[in-house]
């Protein structure tokens, strides 16, 4: 059998979860289901609050524009939330959109906006960043919004991360080499930190910052090969990376 339903769709709620519950759908929810997916009556939709698992619900249409939705059985639990910390510079709108969706899916459990020298804006739509958020949790089958943690500047983020934390640092200037070398020398895989991954803006990091972070303890430099990337593919190659060797990809 496979690990989801893919041909279900999935929502996400705030309300408790549990047998027999029965959900009102907001109207831009009806109306995604019953008139852009053509779903009818008690054809099957799956929702999670983060809290309660997932659910097998069924579609109740009261109208060409409301529903209900009625909890039928659970069909996963609840898992804890990933603890890997992604700290990034916020990027244009567009972009920004893009880091968050991928972020989520490449099971960050916490995201952070941090304002570096070079940020390219400092003025953040975290409303936008939650949406994507539950966008991708939604179309990839994740129980667990992560935690959208308000923008610091970059030395109030170093901080406040704990000292126990891996800083999984993206540094343009660090000598290339092996990658997953460099993660396996920082820590034991087989028994992995907590870890923090922090990806600087489209103009790197300044002198200053970069010697404030290799100064923080327990952080390590991370070069991603001799191309130059862009921030959000940045992001996305070094989240890959990390939880291949100390994450839950390994």
């Amino acid at each position: 059998m496979p690990a989801y339903d893919f041909k279900a769709p999935r929502l996400f709620v705030e309300t408790p979860l549990a047998a027999g519950t029965v959900l009102p759908l907001e109207r831009a929810q009806a109306n995604y289901l019953i008139n852009v997916l053509r779903r009818g009556e008690d054809d099957p939709v799956l929702v999670f609050n983060g809290r309660d698992g997932e659910w097998h619900t069924r579609l109740v249409a009261t109208g060409r524009k409301d529903g209900q939705l009625h909890c039928v059985a659970q069909t996963r639990p609840q898992h804890p939330p990933s603890d890997l910390h992604y700290l990034f510079a916020p990027l244009k709108s567009a972009r920004l959109d893009y880091l968050a969706q991928k972020a989520v899916e490449m099971g960050a459990g916490l995201i952070r906006p941090v304002i570096t020298r070079f940020t390219q804006g400092d003025r953040i739509n975290m409303d936008r960043l939650q949406a994507n958020a539950i966008e991708a949790a939604e179309q990839c089958g994740i129980l667990a919004i992560p935690e959208l943690a308000p923008p610091l500047r970059l030395d109030e983020a170093l901080a406040g991360l704990d000292e126990a934390r891996l800083l999984v640092f993206c540094d343009e200037d660090a000598p290339i080499s092996d990658p997953v070398r460099a993660l396996s020398e920082a820590a034991d895989p087989a028994n992995p930190p907590p870890l923090a991954v922090l990806v600087g803006p489209e103009g790197g990091f300044s002198e200053e910052e970069r010697a404030a972070i290799r100064a923080r303890p327990n952080t390590v430099a991370l070069s991603l090969g001799p191309r130059i990337l862009r921030a959000d593919t940045a992001a996305v190659a070094v989240l890959a990376l990390v939880q291949a060797v100390l994450g839950d990809g390994r």
